[in-house]
């Protein structure tokens, strides 16, 4: 069957409200309805309108079409089939020993010898029957892909880390029940990775459905807030503490970095918010940002006589902080 995109049909979003697709339809229908717009294609784009909103006004509707596409009345019935089955199942355990739960159940010769293979099958799919297998069972669907998200500090972005994660997700029971599974799982935290990327966990999102492969987990990293370190893309800001005498003679000094220490080299004649740019020293990405340290003058207090001498002799410098204060 030839995929229908309902959402490119209406022009609205995956992700459009209910008031939004109905707002859509109606103004579609009324540009295409045949008894106003005489174009030769127009008959057909109002039934293909039509067919559109009517599966995704319909919450259930669209849940199926989401999830199986063009074909979602089949994969409805694949849902309903399954269900039958399991219910079918349970009840032909508790009636026969030689297929409880503890060996299993099998399609093969088995179940065939006892007679009652036609008449499941019969039952469960109206005749349709294939040697062991419906026609209605032969198509797998994959499970549902699940979202998480963890907070990490910026240091794992730079060395890279292991971080456990626990959450449930539904799961169906052999007897048709959902259930909550709870899983634990050890995230590999690469090197390198960025604020907002996600982590992507092939086969541990929801169980597939009739054989289906199981869906993917997405895990969607962020930092946490830092007392130091602030994170634009990879590039790594940071205040740096400086004296007066250092920002003025120049300096070097030792900074701890998630990397280690480092000497960081203070130019004479520093003002207030020069950035010291460490290229490449930031987060180690593809393309590896720049670490930059911005001079933050702190200044001695005055709190003891010696202090304030020091203070009372920068007076005889003549300098007039407001010199240039007011101008453009």
């Amino acid at each position: 069957m030839e995929f229908k995109d309902y959402y490119k049909i209406l022009g609205v979003s995956k992700d459009a409200t209910g008031d939004q697709i109905k707002k859509e339809y109606r103004r579609l229908a009324r540009t295409y309805h045949p008894d106003i717009n005489k174009a030769s294609n127009a008959e057909h784009r109002f039934k293909e309108i039509g067919e559109a909103y009517e599966v995704l006004k319909d919450p259930e509707k669209r849940k199926a079409y989401d999830r199986f596409g063009t074909d979602w009345k089949t994969g409805q019935q694949q849902q309903q089939y399954q269900q039958q089955y399991q219910e079918q199942h349970r009840q032909y355990q508790g009636q026969n020993t030689g297929f409880g739960a503890e060996s299993g159940f099998n399609f093969g010769s088995g179940f065939e010898q006892s007679g009652q293979y036609s008449e499941f099958f019969e039952q469960l799919f109206g005749g349709s029957q294939h040697k062991g297998r419906s026609a209605h069972q032969s198509t797998g669907h994959k499970g549902e892909d699940l979202n998480a998200s963890i907070m990490i500090p910026v240091e794992d972005a730079f060395n890279g880390s292991t971080r456990s994660i626990s959450f449930e997700t539904p799961l169906i029971t052999p007897d048709g029940k959902i259930e909550n599974r709870p899983v634990n799982l050890d995230v590999k935290i690469p090197k390198g990775i960025k604020n907002g990327q996600k982590i992507r966990l092939a086969g541990q999102g929801s169980p597939g459905y009739n054989g289906g492969e199981a869906g993917d987990l997405y895990i969607t990293v962020d930092f946490e807030k830092h007392p130091v370190y602030r994170v634009k893309g990879a590039d790594v800001y940071v205040n740096l503490p400086v004296a007066p005498w250092e920002a003025a003679l120049g300096a070097s000094v030792n900074v701890q970095t998630p990397t280690g220490n480092l000497s960081v080299k203070i130019p004479a004649d520093s003002v207030q918010g020069k950035k010291l740019r460490l290229k490449e020293k930031g987060i180690p990405s593809k393309t590896p940002g720049d670490l930059y340290f911005v001079v933050n003058i702190v200044l001695p207090p005055a709190n003891d006589e010696k202090s304030k001498k020091v203070y009372e002799s920068m007076k005889e410098l003549n300098f007039n902080p407001r010199a240039n204060f007011g101008r453009l």
